[in-house]
């Protein structure tokens, strides 16, 4: 079985923003047209016109990754404040309506807009994805069934969606509910193999339930288009630190696996139902909560898992990765809070959500001029 080669790549969504109003502004398909003159495939489109995704080439080191989202979010910044607007980095808008939200006129989108109705329209969410390059398939798929019990962990660390039209929702990572919604998504199920998987995507597709595996929307998932394991549960992280760090474990958390399969061992497969439990207690309470530790077979917070996860488990492959810089970044986090527990102080101490769009503004440029 060959090593992966654990390139990474990683896929951002920013919201643009009108800076007088703090709200919304649908204007994606002027700044797409200026964009791919320069960024050309690294920017696209997404459901709503309020929404711009950039995605970086191929990267071999977290550093990499780095210096690839500082040239992109500088670069989106520049198309956007030609027009009067800004960006933003967040799982959800702190106030802006999705029924108020203009759909962006391809017929991908339209199409989606079609087959889901309010549950895509409904969709005003933004995202991290994170790809690891993993080129041997059935390894893929039995780092996918460990891997998701790391998930949750990893989102509390990236939670930034405390709000929803206006509310202080009372869970950290409200993007993880709306997207919930959709068919194929959530924590995915068991495979014994690549050939089970692919099965399955072909099934769907030979009867009309999906055009190909890009509409399977797991939070982790083989990529439909490259030999990659994407990870899907993050929302947006609003730093370029923070989403160099959780790439970078999920990177390490990759490379762990392949040296206890390498020799003979592996981590142990959980229930699904299990796995679950432990992303809503993320959704809900982020850093602050306790999580399951399966193996203990008890409630652990989460905070403590984390310094875990790197101090333990992760502590060979990342001086051989050279990444304990990125990955330590994570111990920030822990001490000053995620995104969403810095947009609810924020929320605390002014009583608006509107100082909360301009904190997100303040802090999606942060590190990149």
């Amino acid at each position: 079985m060959k090593a992966p080669s654990l390139t990474l790549g990683i896929e951002e969504e920013y919201q643009i923003i009108d800076p007088a109003t703090g709200e919304l502004r649908s204007y994606i398909t002027q700044i797409l047209d200026e964009g791919k003159v320069t960024l050309k495939e690294q920017i696209k489109a997404e459901l709503h016109q309020s929404m711009v995704e950039v995605g970086t080439e191929i990267c071999q080191t977290p550093n990499d990754a780095r210096n690839e989202l500082v040239k992109l979010r500088r670069s989106i910044s520049e198309l956007a404040g030609r027009h009067g607007l800004v960006i933003a980095a967040a799982g959800t808008h702190p106030f802006s309506n999705w029924e108020k939200q203009e759909i962006t006129p391809f017929e991908r989108y339209l199409g989606v807009q079609n087959d889901m109705q309010d549950l895509a329209r409904q969709l005003l969410i933004f995202g991290t994805h994170v790809h690891i390059g993993i080129e041997d398939r059935d390894f893929l798929i039995d780092a996918m069934n460990v891997a998701r019990y790391f998930a949750p962990h990893i989102l509390c660390l990236s939670t930034s969606s405390p709000f929803w039209t206006g509310r202080n929702t009372g869970l950290k990572s409200y993007r993880s509910i709306i997207f919930r919604h959709f068919p194929r998504s959530g924590v995915p199920p068991l495979f014994t193999d690549w050939s089970e998987y692919s099965g399955m995507v072909d099934t769907m597709t030979r009867t009309g339930c999906i055009p190909d595996g890009s509409k399977i929307w797991y939070d982790v998932r083989p990529n439909h288009r490259y030999p990659t394991l994407e990870f899907r549960i993050c929302d947006v992280c609003t730093k370029v630190d923070e989403a160099v760090c959780i790439a970078a474990l999920f990177q390490a958390i990759i490379a762990k696996l392949w040296k206890l399969r390498r020799d003979n061992m592996t981590f142990r497969v959980y229930p699904t139902e299990l796995i679950e439990e432990n992303k809503w207690r993320a959704v809900r309470y982020g850093l602050d909560g306790k999580l399951l530790d399966l193996g203990k077979q008890k409630e652990v917070p989460v905070r403590e898992l984390i310094h875990e996860l790197i101090d333990w488990f992760l502590r060979d492959v990342i001086d051989e990765l050279g990444t304990r810089k990125e990955i330590e970044y994570a111990y920030k986090i822990l001490e000053s809070g995620s995104s969403a527990d810095r947009q609810l102080k924020t929320y605390t101490q002014t009583g608006t959500t509107r100082s909360v769009v301009d904190q997100l503004v303040r802090e999606t440029q942060e590190g990149i001029s």
